[in-house]
């Protein structure tokens, strides 16, 4: 009865769909899904290749409903961790109803532009929505240019500039995405923002602060697997949670100087843990090693990055 209940409620031209974001590496997909949704969904980091899996996104209005797919980075890959990301990208088209093709329109196209472009004109029918992320990193001089030169790339039902990270013309390039989306009921209850635990919630957070304060390849070679997720006592929530690395010297430098990287990270992720979470925790964290788990299928398993 709820249910009917709810499809009565809704206006007859209630718009409803699934809506992909792709593009290559460091475009700002996440930063685009977060603003959507009005809050921190994915984690975001200038590094590239931050987002590894799928991210639902759901954005409820009266009149649509709007559920965002962030999605990793289009690369070639160069190993089993690669090639799950971009297979977690390719799974997002065929379902999708719109799809925005996201650029950095700061810089002029690069071959992984062209190589997400690529993707979505094999295997998806929807309709195609260029958007030129950045604007406000584009010189006034490069404006013409590198627009033309991105238009080029393809052939798009729309295209608009915007700035994610400022929040400009977002409202113009949702007011777009409306237009595509197919009529139909909502697929998520109201006030429901993602379909992601607590515990990949979790996990994400610390290692956005492995991102955040090492460098190099290490941030790379980081998986994060909460083990335990559990009220030890009423208001308190205990996380216990494994960083994982390919190597011992990779090890020491995530642990630090007696210990003292591991508590800055940890400290910097309890606080988004509870933040985001609105729970009081305490956090437990440890560093083991497993040899080349990137690039092995069975390792990949192990910490959480299963084959789609």
């Amino acid at each position: 009865m709820d249910d009917i209940a709810i499809m009565e409620e809704l206006p007859a031209d209630h718009r409803s769909g699934f809506v992909a974001i792709i593009g290559r590496p460091s475009v700002g997909k996440s930063t685009l899904l977060n603003a959507f949704v009005g809050q921190k969904i994915a984690i975001i980091s200038e590094k590239p290749q931050t987002t590894r899996n799928r991210i639902l996104g759901i954005l409820t209005r009266d009149d649509a409903q709007f559920v965002f797919v962030d999605t990793p980075g289009i690369h070639k890959p160069v190993h089993k961790l690669g090639e799950y990301m971009v297979k977690a990208a390719e799974q997002a088209v065929p379902d999708s109803d719109v799809v925005l093709l996201v650029v950095d329109s700061s810089v002029p196209p690069t071959p992984e532009d062209r190589l997400a472009l690529d993707l979505l004109q094999r295997q998806s029918q929807a309709p195609i929505i260029l958007v030129l992320n950045k604007m406000d990193l584009l010189r006034p001089e490069h404006v013409q240019a590198h627009t033309e030169q991105y238009l080029a790339l393809g052939s798009f039902a729309e295209w608009m500039m915007v700035s994610a990270a400022k929040a400009e013309n977002l409202d113009k390039l949702l007011a777009l995405v409306m237009q595509h989306l197919p009529q139909g009921p909502r697929y998520f209850p109201p006030g429901q923002v993602t379909d992601l635990t607590e515990r990949f919630v979790a996990a994400e957070l610390v290692r956005e602060q492995v991102l955040r304060y090492l460098h190099q390849e290490i941030p790379h070679a980081v998986a994060v697997v909460v083990e335990d997720f559990s009220e030890r006592r009423p208001g308190l929530t205990h996380i216990g949670a494994t960083i994982y690395v390919e190597k011992d010297s990779q090890k020491g430098i995530v642990i630090g100087n007696k210990g003292a990287m591991l508590k800055q990270v940890g400290s910097a992720a309890r606080q988004d843990i509870e933040r985001e979470l609105d729970i009081h925790a305490f956090l437990e964290l440890w560093v083991k090693v497993r040899p080349k788990w990137r690039r092995d299928e069975a390792e990949l398993r192990r910490v959480g990055y299963s084959t789609p």
